[in-house]
């Protein structure tokens, strides 16, 4: 099948942004597209009249625009599992001061569906965004996907770049599958500053009415009140609402 190589390309520079790179120099985005700099910014003036990106002509930086808001409205995947958890999160996060998050298994990696911040919250931080996606090497979320995924997916899941975020992360491939192991047996996953240094989280997989797995939820906070053992603190509560989550789900 043919592409049209100037969408390709156009593509290629949208998915230069990144939750952790929002805001990209001409350089760099024709760098990430492996593009020369003519070329991107061509493309780049026309996603801009698209309203898909805008520039910053003080910084000379590029981000992305809300078009791109538009069309997320529209995407379909994850929605109904969103929908149900929410009220679920809301109470999670309330209950333990913590931030709750709802997670799904995509192409390897852990997809965000959604974060929810206590009223109150427990501790201020730059989370994880929702919309993004995260090697399931770190975080309590990310680490249930892996332990309960098919053993064909973990192991393309443990393909992918596993990028140490902190000295905490776990990155060697034997290793991750024998903690997934345990993990699994035990029913829930924990990560202890591997994804911040500083906090931590657990998660737990959602099962729904056909026993198959469709997400994974967790809480994450300060690392002081998760290290403990020998269950980490809202285990119940994570449970209990994963399972009320998976009996209103039905996987498509």
């Amino acid at each position: 099948m043919p592409i049209v190589r100037a969408l390709d390309r156009g593509i290629a520079l949208l998915r230069g942004f990144t939750s952790m790179r929002p805001r990209l120099t001409l350089i760099e985005l024709a760098r990430a597209a492996e593009l020369d700099r003519g070329t991107a910014r061509r493309l780049l003036q026309t996603l801009r009249l698209a309203g898909l990106v805008e520039h910053d002509e003080l910084s000379g930086r590029y981000f992305l625009g809300i078009g791109v808001l538009e069309l997320a409205s529209a995407v379909e995947i994850g929605r109904d599992l969103r929908e149900i958890a929410e009220p679920y999160l809301i109470d999670l996060a309330n209950r333990t001061a913590a931030v709750a998050f709802l997670w799904t298994y995509s192409e390897g990696q852990a997809l965000c569906l959604a974060r929810v911040k206590a009223e109150t919250p427990a501790v201020e931080a730059t989370w994880f965004p929702v919309g993004a996606r995260a090697p399931l090497n770190c975080g309590g979320g990310p680490k249930a996907l892996l332990a309960f995924i098919a053993d064909e997916e973990r192991e393309q899941a443990l393909k992918y770049d596993l990028p140490k975020r902190t000295p905490a992360s776990l990155t060697d491939p034997e290793v991750l599958r024998e903690e997934a192991v345990r993990n699994r047996s035990q029913g829930w996953a924990l990560g202890i500053d591997d994804f911040v240094v500083g906090l931590s989280g657990v998660g737990v997989p959602i099962f729904d009415a056909r026993k198959q797995l469709i997400g994974a939820l967790a809480v994450s906070g300060l690392s002081s009140v998760f290290a403990v053992s020998p269950e980490p603190p809202h285990l119940d509560a994570l449970k209990q609402a994963a399972t009320a989550i998976g009996v209103k789900s039905v996987s498509a």
